[in-house]
């Protein structure tokens, strides 16, 4: 027979151990998470989404949107996400943060990438729609903003984006497309080799970052 000594020694560890597993738990954490939107977008482009991050867990100090000027060139865009991702990673004490990015936000969040040390300091990287080979949409207006001319397939700017590896380094890549975006033109566009590539259905450019069931692929893809 035990002695009671013995019976309250045990359920002191198991109390012990579950009193550990719930504060573990609860003091959970998550990788900043940055948002960068594309051309002519906004802060509002993720309003959808941050309230869902926010609606599963994520704290308002977790989710930060990346605002600049949409219609300058990629590459200052990707000088300025390095400033910001810096400063995200001081502020948090965050080794590394996730990049969600939808149309044009995947361009200058990939230059960071290949470029400028950012695959050192990004976990996860998402991007909604993104023109990563290009779209002929963008030649409505590649005659008045960099921005465009970057983006028409063959560009200078993509081949030598996506020239040698589209996927560099540790980070986790991974791309949505949709059969009925009319802004991204091909849809193969998206796709990158190397990534965890998913077809969204049937959804319209803008609804790419508003849809529930894209929200929670990728709250998946970066946990």
């Amino acid at each position: 027979m035990f002695s009671a000594a013995r019976i309250l020694g045990a359920l002191a560890v198991a109390f012990t151990a579950l009193l550990g597993t719930s504060t573990s738990a609860s003091a959970a954490t998550h990788d900043p998470v940055i948002f960068v939107y594309g051309f002519n977008g906004s802060t509002s482009t993720w309003t959808d989404m941050v309230a869902d991050f926010q609606a599963h867990g994520y704290s308002a100090s977790e989710l930060t949107i990346f605002t600049y000027t949409s219609t300058q060139s990629n590459v200052t865009t990707a000088n300025q996400l390095a400033s910001k991702v810096a400063a995200v990673r001081s502020a948090t004490g965050a080794a590394k943060v996730d990049l969600v990015t939808h149309s044009m936000g995947a361009l200058s969040s990939r230059y960071f990438l290949k470029n400028l040390g950012g695959t050192s300091v990004v976990d996860d990287w998402v991007s909604l729609g993104g023109p990563n080979h290009g779209t002929t949409t963008a030649s409505l207006c590649s005659w008045l903003f960099t921005a465009c001319s970057d983006m028409v397939p063959g560009s200078s700017f993509l081949n030598a984006l996506n020239a040698t590896d589209e996927t560099p380094g540790s980070v986790s890549y991974g791309t949505w497309w949709s059969s009925c975006d009319d802004t991204i033109n091909p849809d193969s566009s998206v796709a990158l080799t190397g990534a965890t590539n998913t077809a969204a259905g049937c959804l319209g450019h803008s609804e790419l970052h508003d849809d529930d069931t894209v929200a929670a692929g990728v709250r998946a893809f970066i946990a």
